[in-house]
């Protein structure tokens, strides 16, 4: 492939998975729910059904568990660069494990699978029988905003 160091930037972008808590948002949660367990295990365990006390805190325990690993989950991330004459897609685990695959724009295509009440559900970019699915984590509105978008940069780099 043909590039050089001068050529302009088509399309950019760093896709993120959503997470509408924050972690202080998480610690109150955390907190007001260890707190209600906490007083109503206490309250049954006053009325001699002393187990349900240790459940309450199993409860706590499961729920912290799984925002946790909601939040682990929420590092992976994918990086979209586009040139004249380059496509380049590198994606990153939660784990932090990167993968990069590199497309020459004027053969690859972008196929986007769509339902009517879902909106788009599969994003992918398909270059000599290789299919590579992006943004897999963002909800099917931005999967749209981002089919309209690659694809109008996707145009003009094969101009």
């Amino acid at each position: 492939m043909h590039e050089s160091n001068y050529d302009p930037t088509l399309f950019e972008a760093r896709l993120k998975p959503h997470r509408s808590l924050t972690p202080q948002g998480f610690a109150v949660l955390m907190t007001v729910l260890g707190g209600v367990s906490f007083v109503v295990g206490t309250v049954f365990l006053f009325m001699g059904a002393w187990p349900v006390f240790g459940f309450f805190g199993l409860d706590v325990l499961v729920v912290w568990f799984a925002f946790r690993a909601n939040f682990r989950a929420a590092r992976a991330y994918e990086d979209i660069h586009l040139t004249p004459h380059r496509l380049l897609v590198r994606q990153v685990s939660a784990r932090g494990e990167a993968r990069e695959t590199e497309f020459n724009p004027r053969w690859v295509r972008l196929e986007k699978n769509e339902d009517d009440t879902y909106g788009v559900t599969r994003l992918a970019l398909i270059s000599r029988g290789i299919a590579l699915v992006i943004g897999a984590f963002l909800p099917p509105f931005h999967r749209g905003q981002l089919a309209k978008s690659l694809s109008a940069a996707l145009q003009v780099a094969k101009r």
